[in-house]
């Protein structure tokens, strides 16, 4: 693993009109996210179980809505997955978010450190790598996917402010 200690400190400037510039990379989340390492890219995640909770889709129009039904094996006193290394396969619909995926994760919550970091290049202040407090907390009476029947999971959608 490459850490900002190991981390080469000086490269030329990928930017053609701006010749033998240096530029120092002093956080590995710096470096461009398809050059990220398995564990560096685990780090950036936050562990606030929004994309763990369950969303519906609008037929008509596409629109995602989320809902207060999480997944069973999201345990929100930790903020931890108890099943992460098996989740896509004990839930075939749970989506591995990658650095080659991220772009097309479209409903992905605005809070997303992932989503935030490829749109803007950099985290969030309230980011634990930044020095934050981290995870966001989730809505308020949250039920866990089983509990649920389908023909009711519209009963269970959330404002946007909420997330």
């Amino acid at each position: 693993m490459l850490s900002s200690a190991t981390w080469p400190k000086k490269n030329t400037c990928p930017n053609a009109s701006v010749p033998n510039k240096e530029f120092t990379v002093t956080n590995f989340w710096q470096k461009p996210l398809k050059n990220l390492t398995a564990d560096e890219w685990e780090k950036i995640c936050c562990r606030c179980g929004r994309c763990c909770l369950i969303k519906l889709q609008n037929d008509d129009n596409d629109e995602v809505f989320y809902t207060r039904i999480i997944c069973r094996y999201f345990d929100t006193a930790k903020h931890l997955c108890r099943e992460y290394s098996n989740r896509c396969r004990l839930v075939p619909s749970c989506l591995k978010v990658t650095p080659q995926n991220i772009d097309s994760l479209t409903w992905m919550p605005q809070t997303c450190a992932y989503r935030i970091l490829n749109e803007t290049g950099d985290l969030p202040p309230w980011h634990p790598l930044k020095g934050g407090q981290g995870f966001l907390p989730l809505p308020e009476n949250l039920v866990t996917d089983i509990s649920v029947a389908e023909e009711d999971m519209e009963d269970y959608i959330i404002e946007d402010k909420d997330l």
